[in-house]
């Protein structure tokens, strides 16, 4: 039985995490056989093509009825979810939306916290309720869901974040001759992403071995430029200068995504992820890191934990530049460590690659739609 799919979500030209998840899974449902059209949430109106269906305009009186009308014209309606997409206070729009919806709701939750505010959770109980099936990218939310919202386990369903195949062919280690190592964080800039703990971390290595080349890599979160502008870039280019780090540090700000990003990924030799969030249960950049079979080493936030911990990299306490620069160190020097966590990751990549995530997507809005048609009986 074939099923047409609504997705409800930020979209390009959005330059957002879940606009890149949102285009790269439509995508990839397209390409097997899905029709897929998108309402996509934007702040002011856009221009539209194809698969975009209809904009859902912040603010807009009578945005979330249209939007409902529009997504009740498919079968089965995928909802991204994250609290800061929608509109009201903490994204509290999307229950009106929510009550309008005739057809079965598939919601992919992005953040599950585990300290909500009382809003915050009162938001995710109605989204929990009004959804006839549940989509987390880790077990931590999964169970997340479970004690603090009552959700039964069977109603939720893993599914990876998904990546685009990146791997690189199998090769010899790079001589130590060849240049100084690379080490690579990238996504959207702003306070939290812990870079200033990598830059403290690269001042210690100094003391121990050639420094790499740390390549930052992204522009500064657009929520983040309108409130504060480029405050925290200047910081840390600051913090370099006062390390004396200007010959080893670069920061590209550029939103890269596609070829140009993939391209950067396997150029480096290790992925730092410094982020000072203890809560994080989704990353794109980690999932895309591990499919491109890339080493990486990465603070102990829920999405790292799972899926670094059968080897693919090491994990760090948050906000911690030596532990930091002692993992650096030993991923770069110590031999037959990056090249036994690469192969690690090539034995995860298949699960994580994006044909195989829209795969248990479809199956998923088959599955939905089935009980939704045995329902209305």
């Amino acid at each position: 039985m074939s099923v047409r799919l609504a997705m409800l979500s930020t979209f390009p030209s959005t330059p957002c995490g879940i606009a890149t998840f949102s285009a790269a899974l439509v995508q990839h449902l397209r390409e097997a056989g899905a029709d897929v059209g998108v309402v996509r949430l934007v702040d002011a109106p856009q221009e539209r093509s194809a698969p975009v269906v209809h904009e859902w305009v912040a603010d807009d009186p009578d945005g979330a009825a249209a939007a409902a009308a529009t997504l009740d014209a498919y079968d089965v309606a995928v909802l991204q979810h994250e609290y800061g997409i929608y509109g009201g206070a903490d994204g509290q729009d999307v229950l009106d939306l929510l009550a309008r919806v005739r057809v079965p709701v598939v919601t992919v939750l992005h953040t599950v916290l585990t300290r909500p505010t009382p809003n915050q959770h009162r938001i995710l109980a109605g989204i929990v309720a009004a959804s006839s099936a549940l989509v987390t990218m880790t077990t931590t939310a999964r169970d997340r869901l479970v004690a603090g919202w009552g959700v039964d386990p069977a109603d939720v369903v893993v599914i990876p974040h998904g990546a685009e195949d990146n791997r690189p062919p199998v090769v010899a280690p790079r001589p130590a001759s060849d240049g100084p190592r690379t080490v690579l964080t990238w996504g959207l800039l702003s306070d939290g992403k812990g870079i200033e703990w990598a830059l403290l971390a690269l001042a210690e290595l100094r003391e121990r071995m050639p420094l790499p080349t740390y390549l930052v890599v992204g522009q500064t979160h657009p929520r983040v430029l309108e409130r504060e502008g480029e405050a925290y870039r200047d910081r840390l280019v600051a913090l370099t200068r006062e390390h004396d780090l200007t010959g080893s540090v670069r920061f590209d700000a550029r939103y890269l995504s596609g070829p140009d990003l993939r391209a950067v990924v396997r150029e480096a030799d290790v992925v730092l992820l410094p982020y000072d969030s203890r809560e994080q249960v989704t990353s794109g950049v980690l999932t895309e890191a591990v499919a491109a079979c890339r080493p990486v080493v990465s603070t102990r936030f829920p999405h790292a934990v799972e899926l670094l911990s059968s080897g693919a990299g090491l994990l760090v306490p948050q906000r911690d530049p030596s532990a930091i620069a002692a993992a650096l160190e030993r991923v770069l020097t110590v031999e037959g460590v990056a090249e036994g966590m690469s192969a690690t990751a090539r034995g995860l990549a298949d699960a994580l690659l994006w044909p195989a995530v829209a795969r248990r997507y479809l199956g998923l809005a088959a599955t939905v739609r089935r009980a939704a048609l045995r329902t209305a009986v």
